[in-house]
């Protein structure tokens, strides 16, 4: 039976771009995606034209106890997955002093708390099991080194960084690798305008805006054989914005 990896938020952007790599890779493709699902059946068609196999997940990881239902569900009908990567999230960018309680709590609850409620899950599945198993959180710059207007978005992260290094502690001596991997500025339809902007872009050591492609490549390592002895880091894919 194939390998399978679980992506959240994969009908666009990072996460599309990270369930392509991981299908070429040979894993069977959970889509997660919360609405959107023309974009997911898009990725579904990609997939399966090149030869993979993939299953759309459609579930909101801010969901509440719905996320253990569903995803228990899931389980239980198709198999364990060998790889989970927490990339679903969101932005509601505003000054501190201007944010709304229910944006800051959204934010929290999506990017940071989506991540609790899907790894739970899965993690009691291939620790039940005793798979030697990958996680990957897609974090980003904004958690390491905070951005005007981001207060939110970026505690999130912080957050997520954090939850990454103390779950590789926790789950080590299982063989299960926790990893987070924090892009920088990346060209994606949410993104256009900024990637070409040369103010945004000085800022960037390397001069440009980098792909989703790159953001996948690096959690294809991460989810593959050559990472074995790689856990509780956090992988930049930033152009050099944090060294």
């Amino acid at each position: 039976m194939k390998h399978q990896a679980l992506v959240t938020g994969a009908s666009r952007g990072i996460g599309r771009a990270i369930a392509l790599r991981l299908a070429r890779d040979g894993f069977r493709v959970w889509i997660n995606f919360r609405s959107g699902e023309d974009a997911a059946r898009e990725v579904l068609a990609e997939i399966e034209a090149a030869g993979g196999e993939a299953l759309l997940t459609p579930f909101d990881v801010a969901g509440g106890d719905e996320v253990e239902t569903v995803l228990k569900a899931l389980l239980e009908e198709h198999g364990p997955v060998q790889a989970l990567v927490n990339n679903a999230g969101i932005t509601a960018d505003k000054l501190l002093l201007q944010m709304k309680a229910e944006d800051w709590e959204r934010v929290l609850q999506t990017n940071l708390g989506g991540a609790y409620r899907v790894t739970k899950t899965v993690l009691w599945e291939m620790f039940r099991k005793k798979i030697k198993g990958r996680i990957v959180n897609i974090a980003s710059v904004s958690g390491q080194t905070g951005l005007p207007g981001q207060t939110n978005y970026s505690a999130s992260k912080a957050g997520l960084i954090g939850f990454t290094k103390s779950l590789a502690r926790e789950m080590g001596r299982r063989e299960i690798l926790v990893n987070a991997v924090a892009p920088g500025l990346i060209a994606t339809d949410m993104t256009e305008a900024m990637a070409k902007d040369k103010t945004a872009l000085a800022q960037i050591p390397v001069r440009r805006a980098g792909t989703a492609e790159e953001v996948a490549g690096v959690v294809s390592f991460l989810c593959g054989p050559d990472a074995s002895y790689v856990t509780g880091q956090v992988i930049g894919v930033s152009g050099g914005m944090v060294t």
